[in-house]
């Protein structure tokens, strides 16, 4: 059985641009023998906002060094970077950005969202790059819900969504340089599920909706961060209410970390260089 080592929460909350009121789980000043290969989590929402004019969110701003996934879970988003790629996100669907060397995007709320109004709910994870492919080219993935498969855990609608790396055999859409298990849990109230888990690898589980019992002892409550020990293969899980928990886990990347708000290096040559390159 994986421990459970410890469970975290906050209430602060900041606003990225004017259209993401998020709430950082972590970050890269997060001690990285516990997270690596992720680097930041942020939950924006659920925030209603009202008809508007002008599309919220946040202009063109750069990044280098990582990828950004992000997951919608209630609202649209619309994606433009400098290398030509865009696209329009909605509920159910996911989009994987790796800046590697360098770009420039933008992330703002639909036409449509903007119109009507809305709940907004999403995710935004950080994943680290290894070295050797901070300064690859940067792409851009984007996958839709009806590309994510889903494993039934159960008869009772307990429900693994796959978006990147394997659950018993069944491999998600995303791409990924290095092994990352990125997976959307659902769970019926009532439920109890065991999850399998490769050893060694960084494990977090997050709840956005709803609590579950760890192990038959601790509760993860709603927006609160679980950290599990890396040794050991098998977490239970009984929803004590319906429950959607974003399961993140990953294979360390053993490498030192510099960072500078939208850079994410090994080094701080890197990162004065980055600066640099996009002053």
């Amino acid at each position: 059985m994986k421990q459970l080592h410890r469970i975290t929460h906050t209430d602060q909350s900041h606003w990225v641009g004017d259209g993401f009121p998020v709430r950082t789980l972590f970050s890269y000043n997060t001690p990285d023998a516990e997270v690596s290969p992720f680097l930041m989590l942020d939950y924006a929402g659920p925030t209603y906002f009202p008809p508007a004019a002008k599309p919220r969110g946040i202009g063109f701003h750069p990044h280098r060094g990582f990828e950004t996934v992000t997951i919608l879970y209630q609202g649209e988003v619309e994606h433009l970077d400098t290398t030509g790629n865009g696209g329009l996100i909605g509920p159910g669907d996911v989009q994987w950005m790796t800046a590697a060397k360098g770009l420039l995007h933008e992330e703002m709320h639909s036409a449509a969202f903007t119109q009507q109004g809305g709940i907004f709910e999403a995710i935004q994870l950080w994943v680290n790059l290894p070295a050797k492919y901070k300064m690859v080219e940067p792409h851009y993935q984007p996958i839709t819900g009806k590309q994510i498969p889903a494993v039934k855990l159960d008869p009772h609608g307990s429900v693994m969504r796959i978006v990147s790396g394997k659950y018993r055999d069944v491999k998600g859409p995303a791409n990924t340089y290095t092994p990352v298990n990125l997976w959307d849990l659902r769970l019926p109230g009532g439920q109890t599920v065991e999850v399998d888990f490769p050893e060694h690898y960084t494990t977090m589980l997050f709840a956005l909706k709803g609590s579950a019992k760890i192990n038959n002892s601790a509760t993860l409550g709603e927006v609160e961060l679980a950290f599990f020990e890396r040794a050991g293969k098998t977490v239970t899980l009984t929803a004590l209410e319906d429950t959607t928990i974003l399961v993140m886990n990953g294979e360390p990347i053993d490498e030192p970390i510099a960072g500078f708000g939208p850079f994410v290096m090994n080094t701080q040559e890197e990162i004065r260089q980055a600066i640099k390159d996009f002053s």
